[in-house]
């Protein structure tokens, strides 16, 4: 259902550096980039997710309420995503723990521009 998702930055570079970097270990590469956006998946025909400059040249502002989460497939790399997002600048929002009893393991950090976004694995 989702195709991609947006999220603004401050600076392309360090962004692109930073998502680059925390995504290789899932298999996801830069897809298309261009003057002020860039998308990260695996293939074109799979959810991306992309950072940008705002197109109105304004600052990005991180929403309150928004997230984003990544699948991380086991709770050890939800723990290794977690560790390596601090270890590239992000700063943590919750560190890894059980959430829901058996149903529900997650971790979630901020990037260096203040966007939300959780690891997580189901069962």
């Amino acid at each position: 259902m989702i195709g991609y998702i947006t999220i603004g930055v401050n600076d392309l570079a360090k962004a692109k550096a930073f998502y680059s970097e925390l995504l290789a270990d899932l298999g996801a590469k830069v897809t298309i980039e261009m003057d002020r956006i860039v998308f990260f998946g695996s293939s074109m025909d799979q959810p991306m997710l992309a950072v940008c400059v705002p197109y109105n040249g304004d600052a990005p502002n991180p929403g309150n309420g928004n997230m984003f989460a990544i699948t991380g497939g086991s709770k050890q790399n939800v723990d290794e995503l977690y560790h390596k997002a601090i270890e590239l600048g992000a700063s943590c929002d919750g560190e890894p723990g059980q959430r829901i009893p058996d149903m529900f393991y997650g971790a979630y950090v901020r990037d260096p521009d203040g966007n939300k976004m959780a690891f997580y694995v189901f069962g």
